[in-house]
């Protein structure tokens, strides 16, 4: 101990040796069933900062915790180690990739392993190793053999910056900017691979129901991303141009339809703009999809309305979109907001085919249209002005107008996409194909794999077309001359499966072992930002159902249940280097201790929610820390000899009951990762231990086990100074003192025993609401009637007729409970108290709940009044019923005793 505080640099550097010389946390292969914890790996960019510090702080608290519950577990780390970002850096230092992702890696491992965080680094996988992303090209050849991979022309967003394609996950907001970089994104005309991931769009839809253990929003972004609608496609037919498909999730709506829309990359519309100048003028330099309002220009085409045959307006408009639908929409004002304010602004018809439904005890009138001159009418309902199928409802007009329309089909469509995986840049997974002349693309032999990475050369574009070495080869099927894919993997492809790598990280024959891995998976806890809610979950799922269909993996998804953590943020904005406002979670080790910045972080906030750092947070957290090290240190150095009470006192029995108290309450919330109720707990007691060793010389065993009980709590969070104190309590026990708990059962608190309690949590927590409102209730007395000096305080109970009538008002469901309370002889025998009494419960009936029996809440008071006394200084009397005055018993209700305070 110091005098600022408890030693923390020489207790953390102590016990991370420990724990590396005994190899605390490594994993046995030989483990069946494991509990998996997992945090998302990091991509590695130099060092730490707050936002990793409290997502493995979630991972490393709840991976202790259920090792001390008796779990084997399993909690491994790696490194997300491709990507632009490295390349981008090697460029700017005249360096390379690899040396620069690895240095980072160890000074990152370094800032992890001074955190304490209890990894089997045995397991540490580092995607950008030959040993890993021969994996990938593994998995790559095994998903084209499947008939999942394609090579094709398509539209692509591409980062001129950046200068490498991204997926539509990574290009972010209504202004479209890529993610890495926030420049622009333009679309481009480029030859593709693509993963279909849309073969599995159903399942992928159908199966999030079956994740209850994720986040409901973060589900529902997952649908959104599908994007699964269920519609008709109609057959337009435009004048000089032929049929035209349409969809819409609104057929009974096509009578209303008063003009035709086209995208402005519709081949239609490129076709116009070559010979109309007003829409060339719109195509290329006036849309804007983003913009607040829908715009757009008319043409000289009409289109036909396949159901009525009226002759539509055709419009080319920006907010008709290429990649949804089919590029093209049958545009219905009156019943879709978008359209109606883009009518209004071309001076379209707005017509009403949809009425809303009548009552059901409407007369048989006809339903009135609605009025859609000032907005749509956007519900299902009834239609109207829509000849032979007016009267039906929505849903059945959809099925009749599809069935009777030449050409309609019923189809789903769906926002998602496949997945093109191809970069243009040098730092990924090269794709394992070879372009022939003869032959065209070959997949490399597996025998040739990993195709490793060559030099790196710093130049613009993408480096492997400069790599002309590497480049040049022969082709595996014939011999001729060819050249290999110089296109990279998207690195979500390594972040797809890693988790199932972390199971057999050394195997050299297989990516994971199958057994193993059925064995293990899924992840029991996974913990990471919202930020992956799409791409990272989405494509990892993908991937785990196609190795469950193709390679035997039992498990179609990854991850049991799902956690997303939430930010630090520093005065309100999260923490950032462009601000300025980045706190060093390496000063703060230094400083304070690894502990305190994990015990800070864990109970500022739920972890799914944002919080606000705060140094004087951070402060309070340290002399708690150095308080109860005080406590345990002050206890060791008398070898527990404390001046023991009997252990029938009453004040030891409250201490006996809020240990089990807090023990109760901390281990359903470690369990469902709310650690700042946890942990708020264990301050609790450690608070409580202090006061009773300050108000009597406390009974050793009850002390003893508190110490021994707060440390466990601790010890998932803060675990350097946890394992100290448990060596501490240890050395007492083995020269004889009374620890009262299982400090000497193991090498290290991380495999002692997680301490039970013999009160279950809904007991425990109505004995702290009657204690602390009795408490509330002589303060309030006290304050009111201006009592300077109590002389005495009595705490009256209230009569067991009371509590009997309650239990009858809880369980009745009688109209007249007082008339059923009076049938009770005891009761009725209480006269015109028993009718008050009844008339109170039947006044609250709805706000009923159970109290503690009457010895129980007596007992309990009992225990308790030793706080009352420290606080007022006065004496308190816990009586019964019979033992007060009946002026004061009366007045006393079940869970609410009477307070007589004498002057």
């Amino acid at each position: 101990m110091t005098e600022e505080g408890y030693d923390h640099a020489a207790v953390e550097r102590r016990w991370q040796e420990a724990w590396d010389d005994a190899e605390a946390y490594r994993t046995p292969d030989d483990v069946e069933d494991p509990t998996y914890v997992l945090g998302m790996y990091p991509y590695p960019s130099g060092k730490l900062h707050m936002g990793h510090v409290r997502n493995y702080t979630i991972t490393d608290a709840y991976a202790r915790f259920r090792r001390m519950r008796g779990d084997d577990v399993l909690h491994p780390m790696g490194w997300d180690a491709f990507g632009l970002p490295a390349e981008n850096a090697a460029k700017e230092r005249d360096t390379n990739p690899r040396d620069w992702t690895f240095d980072c890696i160890d000074t990152m491992r370094g800032q992890m392993k001074a955190m304490g965080f209890g990894y089997d680094w045995d397991r540490e996988v580092t995607t950008c190793t030959p040993e890993y992303y021969r994996w990938n090209q593994w998995l790559f050849r095994r998903f084209h053999e499947e008939g999942l991979v394609e090579r094709r022309d398509d539209e692509v967003n591409w980062c001129p910056s950046c200068e490498t394609v991204l997926a539509d996950e990574q290009v972010e907001g209504d202004d479209e900017l890529c993610w890495r970089c926030d420049t622009p994104v333009e679309q481009r005309e480029l030859e593709q691979w693509f993963l279909s991931i849309t073969e599995y769009a159903d399942e992928l839809l159908s199966d999030i129901d079956d994740l209850e253990g994720w986040p409901d929003s973060v589900r529902q972004m997952q649908r959104n991303w599908i994007g699964r609608q269920e519609g008709t496609t109609l057959e337009f037919e435009i004048d000089g141009h032929g049929i035209v498909e349409a969809f819409t999730t609104r057929a009974d709506t096509v009578h209303g339809a008063t003009f035709f829309a086209l995208a402005p990359d519709h081949p239609i519309s490129e076709a116009l703009a070559d010979e109309d100048e007003a829409v060339h003028e719109f195509v290329h330099h006036e849309a804007d999809p983003d913009g607040d309002e829908p715009n757009g220009v008319a043409t000289d085409l009409t289109a036909t309305n396949p159901v009525t045959g009226a002759e539509l307006p055709v419009f080319v408009a920006d907010f008709v979109l290429s990649d949804v639908g089919t590029g093209a929409l049958m545009g219905v004002p009156g019943h879709d907001d978008r359209d109606h304010v883009f009518a209004e602004k071309m001076g379209v018809p707005i017509e009403p085919v949809i009425a809303p439904a009548p009552d059901d005890d409407a007369d048989d009138a006809a339903p009135e249209a609605p009025d859609v001159s000032e907005s749509a009418y956007t519900e299902d309902g009834v239609l109207v002005n829509s000849g032979e199928y007016d009267g039906l409802s929505s849903a059945e007009a959809r099925e009749r107008i599809t069935a009777d329309t030449e050409g309609a089909e019923h189809t789903t469509q769906y926002r998602l996409r496949d997945w093109g995986i191809s970069r243009q840049r040098y730092w990924g997974t090269p794709i394992p194909v070879v372009r022939c002349d003869d032959c065209g693309p070959v997949l490399v032999p597996e025998e040739d794999l990993p195709v490793e990475l060559p030099e790196f050369v710093n130049t613009t574009g993408n480096p492997l077309d400069a790599a002309e070495e590497w480049k040049h080869t022969t082709c595996p099927d014939c011999g001729a001359d060819a050249v290999r894919e110089t296109d990279t993997m998207d690195t979500f492809v390594d972040s797809s499966w890693y988790f199932l790598r972390y199971v057999s990280p050394e195997l050299t024959d297989a990516p994971f072992d199958l057994e193993r891995a059925n064995d293990w998976m899924p992840v029991d806890q996974y913990v990471g930002g919202i930020e992956h809610a799409v791409m990272h979950l989405l494509y990892s799922r993908f991937f785990t159902k196609v190795l469950a269909d193709e390679e035997g993996l039992e498990h179609r998804e990854p991850f049991t249940n799902l956690l997303a953590q939430g930010m630090v943020q520093l005065e309100g904005s999260k923490m950032s280097k462009s601000k300025g406002n980045v706190v060093s979670p390496q000063r703060i080790v230094e400083e304070y201790g690894a502990d305190t910045a994990r015990l800070f972080m864990m109970q500022a906030a739920q972890p799914e929610r944002d919080f606000d750092w705060s140094e004087e947070g951070v402060r309070s957290t340290y002399r708690f820390l150095t308080r109860f090290s005080e406590t345990v240190e002050a206890f060791a150095a008398d070898d527990g000899a404390i001046e023991a009470t009997g252990d029938d006192d009453a004040v030891a029995g409250y201490v006996r009951d809020e240990v089990d108290a807090a023990v109760a309450v901390a281990t359903d919330e470690y369990d469902d990762l709310t650690f700042n109720v946890a942990l708020r707990e264990a301050q609790d007691l450690v608070k409580t231990l202090r006061q009773y060793r300050e108000h009597a010389d406390p009974h050793a065993e009850t002390f003893a086990r508190g110490l021994s009980v707060a440390v466990r709590l601790l010890a998932p969070v803060a675990p350097h100074l946890a394992e100290e104190l448990y060596a501490e309590l240890a050395e007492v026990d083995a020269v004889g003192g009374a620890t009262g708990g299982s400090v000497s059962d193991a090498e290290f608190v991380l495999d002692a025993e997680w301490p039970t309690a013999s009160v279950d949590r809904e007991a425990a927590e109505m004995r702290r609401q009657l204690v602390e409102n009795t408490r509330e209730d002589v303060r309030q007395i006290v304050d009111v009637a201006g009592i300077e000096d109590p002389e005495r305080v009595d705490v009256v109970v209230a009569p067991e007729w009371k509590y009997d009538a309650l239990a009858i008002a809880i369980e009745s469901d009688a109209d007249n409970l007082i008339s059923e309370l009076m049938q009770e002889s005891h009761i009725r025998e209480q006269g015109d108290a028993a009718a008050a009494y009844g008339q109170d419960l039947q006044a609250e009936r709805e706000a009923l709940a159970e109290t503690l029996p009457p010895e129980a809440e007596h007992a309990a008071l009992e225990a308790a009044a030793w706080l009352i006394e420290r606080e007022f200084d006065a004496p308190v009397r816990v009586l019964t019923a019979a033992e007060a005055d009946d002026a004061v018993a009366n007045k006393a209700d079940p869970g609410r005793p009477a307070i007589d305070i004498a002057e």
